[in-house]
């Protein structure tokens, strides 16, 4: 004799997975957004004081708050005036730009593993930097900013040509392998020009390491412009870049404009990746590290993305120029060379994963 199943047992994939479970973890991450957005925040202060009180020679909270209200002409004032404070304002604008080009690339290009460096766009912009050094003589970074943008968007340009030749348009692996080829290029040329003339190995050797010290806040007036471009273009395409990880065909459904799209992000990146070669050299990695990290704590939505990008980088990239002065027991370790040697060992794990970070 057959006997019915109660009406309300559960029956099917409903039976494995409890209701009130299903879903648990985006809603915690999407409730926990705003405090990780305090949290960049509150990291990013910390890092600039930081920045400010932490060298060779440690400073005061009360030292460094009379140098910058009660200015005196002492030591420790002027170290603070003319050293660390612009030392910070550069790795600010320059972290804020290097964060958010990376964070770009990498939702344009869907690859996980794309940042300015690793498709050759820095290598571009340092390719015509020293070109205007070696072969027109200038040896401002207000004049050869114009250089770096130029070499920035031709590299740009070409990798995402080559890589969208053939079959499987614009593939990541594509769009790597050409990167890695144009940055070897732009490499080898580079250093033949740099080996060709004594001046220009002068003026390249200290720049090309990558610093955010020693550089003069003069060429600002020109840079932050141009940051601040970028930055507002590269924050007004965050709509458009969620769309486009859906794929081109229902990117379109949904009505986003892609060539406007892809003009966009490209005129972005050239002028946040080619005006922060130009100021502080080429630094790696962090374009491709913090996208990460982010998208870690908050998701693939680039409508968060991108905004938290622009507060992370730039306290990841103090937090290395900090290291950088206390780590040896004389002189100094050029940022450029910090960011490298934890990006290389970040680069491999990343590379390993069997689910990099979701785009």
């Amino acid at each position: 004799m057959k006997t019915a199943s109660p009406p309300d047992a559960p029956t099917g994939a409903a039976r494995d997975v409890p209701g009130p479970r299903r879903g648990a973890g985006p809603v915690r991450r999407v409730r926990h957004r705003p405090l990780v957005l305090l949290a960049a925040l509150a990291l990013l202060l910390a890092a600039a004081v930081l920045s400010v009180m932490v060298g060779a020679r440690p400073l005061a909270p009360g030292t460094v708050f009379d140098a910058l209200f009660h200015y005196d002409d002492s030591d420790a004032h002027l170290m603070v005036r003319e050293l660390r404070v612009p030392r910070t304002v550069i790795g600010l604008v320059v972290g804020t730009a290097l964060g958010l080009s990376g964070a770009l690339i990498q939702a344009f290009t869907r690859n996980p593993l794309a940042d300015p460096g690793i498709l050759g766009v820095n290598a571009g912009a340092s390719l015509a930097v020293t070109f205007a050094v070696a072969v027109l003589g200038i040896t401002s970074a207000a004049r050869f900013v114009w250089f770096a943008l130029a070499g920035a968007f031709v590299l740009t340009v070409l990798v995402y040509v080559l890589g969208s030749i053939g079959a499987g348009r614009g593939t990541p692996v594509k769009l790597t392998l050409a990167g890695v080829a144009f940055s070897a290029v732009c490499g080898g040329l580079t250093s033949a020009m740099v080996l060709k003339s004594t001046a220009t190995l002068d003026v390249m050797r200290f720049w090309g390491v990558g610093s955010v010290g020693g550089r003069s806040l003069d060429i600002l007036p020109v840079a932050l412009p141009l940051i601040g471009t970028g930055l507002v273009l590269g924050l007004l395409s965050a709509g458009a870049l969620n769309a486009l990880a859906l794929g081109d065909d229902t990117a379109r459904a949904l009505g986003t404009r892609l060539v406007a799209t892809r003009v966009t992000v490209v005129l972005a990146v050239t002028l946040l990746a080619g005006t922060a070669v130009a100021v502080a050299g080429p630094i790696a990695f962090v374009g491709l590290m913090v996208p990460h990290v982010v998208r870690w704590f908050v998701g693939p939505d680039q409508r968060w993305i991108l905004p938290l990008t622009v507060v992370v980088a730039p306290a990841f990239l103090l937090a290395a120029d900090i290291v950088g002065r206390v780590v040896l027991p004389s002189g100094e370790l050029r940022v450029g060379l910090v960011t490298a040697l934890v990006g290389a060992p970040v680069l491999v794990v990343l590379v390993r994963r069997r689910k990099v970070s979701t785009l």
